[in-house]
């Protein structure tokens, strides 16, 4: 609703890489209150148990795109939550592929019932299904902690937090520096973290 109503979405200083990229995307115009109307369109879809396939395929590319941006800038604001978004969306298309898959380019010997009936299901299929949920959020946490050796996170004190914890605290405090004071490139920035701890 923020991006419907023209209002800024976030805070974040320009000098981060994910600041600077909504900064840019809020002033696009018109192409960043789409963006908020397709969200707010698709969520409405989701919620209606009829249209809820049409939701999840319009829903699908729009947290993609917001699941890459947040690994590619290491954007700690949604960069669990995003993916966890994905998986979600994922599982509806799972669930509802046997509606979708009539419009792929593969033979289909008969047109099958839209969704399985309650009575066709197994009954493992709870167990399994929240054993992958936790499986797939143990993962992500996993990979949100120690997947990456340095996080820009959204301040410059909290981004100096992670320094006494590396091996290279100078080159740290300059990483922090170089992203929210200097406002280079995340890439540039790492570029020079690695130089500076040689």
């Amino acid at each position: 609703m923020t991006k419907i109503l023209g209002e800024r979405f976030t805070v974040l200083s320009v000098n981060h890489p994910m600041g600077n990229y909504l900064e840019a995307l809020y002033h696009t115009g018109y192409y960043y209150t789409m963006i908020g109307v397709l969200q707010v369109a698709a969520a409405l879809l989701l919620l209606i148990p009829r249209t809820a396939l049409l939701g999840a395929l319009l829903y699908f590319p729009i947290i993609f795109n917001i699941c890459i941006l947040s690994l590619s800038v290491r954007f700690e604001g949604s960069f669990v939550t995003s993916l966890l978004m994905v998986l979600a969306n994922l599982y509806l298309l799972c669930w509802y592929y046997p509606t979708w898959k009539l419009i792929l380019p593969i033979k289909h010997e008969t047109a099958p019932a839209a969704l399985p009936r309650w009575k066709e299901l197994n009954t493992k299929f709870p167990a399994m299904f929240f054993a992958g949920v936790g499986v797939a959020v143990a993962l992500v946490m996993v990979w949100f902690f120690y997947g990456y050796e340095l996080m820009p996170y959204n301040s410059l004190k909290q981004c100096q937090t992670q320094c006494p914890e590396t091996d290279y605290p100078a080159a740290c405090f300059n990483f922090c520096d170089c992203i929210h004071q200097n406002g280079q490139s995340l890439a540039k920035c790492l570029e020079a973290y690695e130089l500076s701890k040689e």
